[in-house]
């Protein structure tokens, strides 16, 4: 059991100038002893002044300022890569526009101190629920979960969730480095390679709500390479089956 965690949340950030501020506040106020950093990828339409107006009163604040969009994965490995440096215990993921309820984080963070290596805050799990979203991206997302968890062999219900905690142990054990995805298939990576690695996880039910203000980031592009990942995966964990199954035929 962990008791007192240092604990990381990365929030990543592009043209969020509407939502940062509350997100910010709200995060605060459920994890008073957390870091926050934010990685903003380019912003011009106000958000990094916003965060940094919060930084300049709150010490527990922080934003790193990149100079083009590389992605959601991208953001969240350097915003871990920066924890695990600083000695972190817990690593944090959740949105900028308020489809994840900052007042989940405790519940969150409480079932990683207990013994959850990775800490899901799921939609596809009884209690949880998605608000505003349209028929066609729910299905969408449900068959997309369900065609990762099947041909992956994931015994998860919403490996496509951001709203998720890692204990820093189990994130060392895979390594960021081989970490591929840049877009949404990042979430679906992190929960392939913690599980290949023996991580327990455990699915917290959650409300989802569809964002108020802002834009949403989702695009075909990142739905393809999510996809299309998840496929390279299965057949290359397909074909490390078969070769050694012959190896131990040849051998016996």
């Amino acid at each position: 059991m962990l008791t007192n965690p240092r604990i990381l949340v990365v929030v990543p950030t592009y043209f969020e100038v509407d939502n940062i501020d509350a997100v910010l506040r709200a995060i605060r106020a459920a994890l008073p002893s957390a870091h926050v950093l934010v990685i903003d990828d380019g912003s011009t339409d106000g958000t990094r002044e916003a965060v940094m107006a919060v930084a300049d009163k709150d010490s527990q604040v922080e934003i790193v300022c990149r100079d083009r969009k590389a992605g959601l994965g991208d953001a969240y490995r350097e915003g871990f890569t920066r924890g695990i440096a600083n000695g972190m215990d817990l690593l944090v993921e959740i949105d900028a526009d308020h489809s994840h309820d900052p007042a989940m984080l405790p519940a969150l963070v409480s079932a990683a101190c207990h013994g959850a290596d990775v800490v899901i805050g799921s939609r596809y799990v009884p209690g949880g629920r998605i608000i505003g979203w349209s028929r066609s991206r729910l299905r969408l997302s449900r068959w997309g979960n369900r065609y990762a968890a099947v041909a992956l062999g994931l015994a998860v219900n919403d490996a496509t969730s951001g709203f998720r905690v890692y204990r820093t142990s189990v994130v060392q054990a895979f390594g960021l480095e081989g970490v591929r995805a840049s877009g949404y298939g990042f979430q679906v990576e992190m929960t392939y390679r913690a599980i290949r690695c023996g991580a327990r996880v455990v699915e917290i039910p959650i409300e989802f709500r569809e964002r108020a203000s802002g834009e949403s980031k989702m695009s075909r592009r990142i739905v393809v390479e999510a996809m299309a990942l998840v496929t390279g995966w299965a057949l290359r964990d397909l074909m490390t089956a078969r070769r050694r199954r012959r190896m131990y035929i040849d051998a016996s």
